[in-house]
C-alpha cells in the first residue's frame, strides 16, 4: 500500500486556530460567569449548596465546557509552536511547554469541582459527615478550584507573553496584536500573583478583574478574528502541520 502525506497549510492551521481560540473564550467565559460565578455563593455554604443542587445539569455543562476549553487550549498551542518556529524555536517551544502546563493545571483542578459535587448531593454525603459539614467542605473544594484557577492563569500568562512577543518578531501577523498579547499577558500576571500575595485581594478583585479582562478580551478575540479571517501572512512557515496515512 502507497504511503501518502496529507498535510495542513499554514493558512488552514491559521483558520482552525481561529475556530478554536473562539471556542477557548466562548467555553471559559460561559463556565467561570455564567455557571460558577451565578451558582457558587462566596462564604456561604448552604446557599451554593442549594443552587447547584437546583441546577446541578447547568453545574456539569460549565465542567464539560471547561473541558471542551482545556482539549482546544493544547491543539492551538501546538498550532502557535508551528507556525511561529522559523521565528525562533527555543521560544516556540517554551511557550508550548507553558500552555500544555497550564492546561495540565486546569485539567486536574477540575477534581475539586466532582469533589464540591458530591459533597453537596445527598447520594453523595457520607455518613460520617452531617448535611452542613459536607456542605462546608464542598465550599472549600470550590475556593481551592478558583485557587488552582489562578495558579494556572501565571502559567498562560507567561504563554501569552512569549507568544506576543514571537508575534512582534515574526511578519505572520500583525505586530500590534503581539503588542496586546503581551499587554493582557501582563494583567494574568498581576491579577494572578495578587490573588498568591495580597491577604486582603478580595478588596480589590473587581478592580484587578477589569485589569484582566478588557485588555486580554481585546486582545485574544482580536487575535482569534484575524486568524480566522485572514490567516497568516509574509513569510510563511515551511513546516505545515502534517498526519502520515
Amino acid at each position: 500500500m502507497d504511503s501518502r502525506q496529507y498535510a495542513l497549510s499554514p493558512q488552514h492551521a491559521a483558520r482552525i486556530a481561529g475556530v478554536l481560540y473562539l471556542v477557548i473564550i466562548g467555553a471559559g467565559i460561559f463556565a467561570q460567569f455564567f455557571v460558577r460565578s451565578e451558582l457558587i455563593a462566596v462564604g456561604d455554604a448552604a446557599a451554593t449548596a442549594a443552587n447547584i443542587l437546583a441546577a446541578e445539569g447547568l453545574f456539569r455543562v460549565g465542567i464539560a465546557a471547561d473541558l471542551a476549553m482545556i482539549i482546544a487550549d493544547i491543539i492551538v498551542g501546538l498550532i502557535f509552536y508551528v507556525l511561529l518556529k522559523p521565528t525562533n524555536q527555543a521560544l516556540a517551544l517554551l511557550a508550548a511547554l507553558f500552555r500544555l502546563a497550564q492546561a495540565t493545571i486546569l485539567g486536574l483542578n477540575l477534581l475539586n469541582l466532582f469533589i464540591g459535587l458530591e459533597l453537596v448531593r445527598p447520594a453523595g454525603v457520607t455518613d460520617a459527615l452531617a448535611a452542613d459539614q459536607a456542605q462546608t467542605f464542598a465550599l472549600l473544594f470550590f475556593q481551592a478550584h478558583g485557587v488552582g484557577y489562578a495558579l494556572g492563569l501565571i502559567f498562560f500568562g507567561v504563554y501569552l507573553f512569549i507568544l506576543g512577543y514571537l508575534i512582534v518578531r515574526s511578519d505572520i501577523i500583525p505586530r500590534l496584536l503581539g503588542g496586546l498579547l503581551m499587554l493582557a499577558a501582563t494583567g494574568y500576571l498581576v491579577d494572578s500573583f495578587a490573588q498568591v500575595l495580597l491577604i486582603n485581594y478580595s478588596t480589590y478583585a473587581p478592580i484587578f478583574t477589569y485589569v484582566v479582562l478588557l485588555p486580554a478580551l481585546v486582545a485574544e478575540l482580536s487575535l482569534a478574528l484575524w486568524l480566522l479571517v485572514k490567516g497568516v501572512g509574509g513569510r510563511q512557515p515551511q513546516h505545515a502541520v502534517a498526519a502520515a496515512s
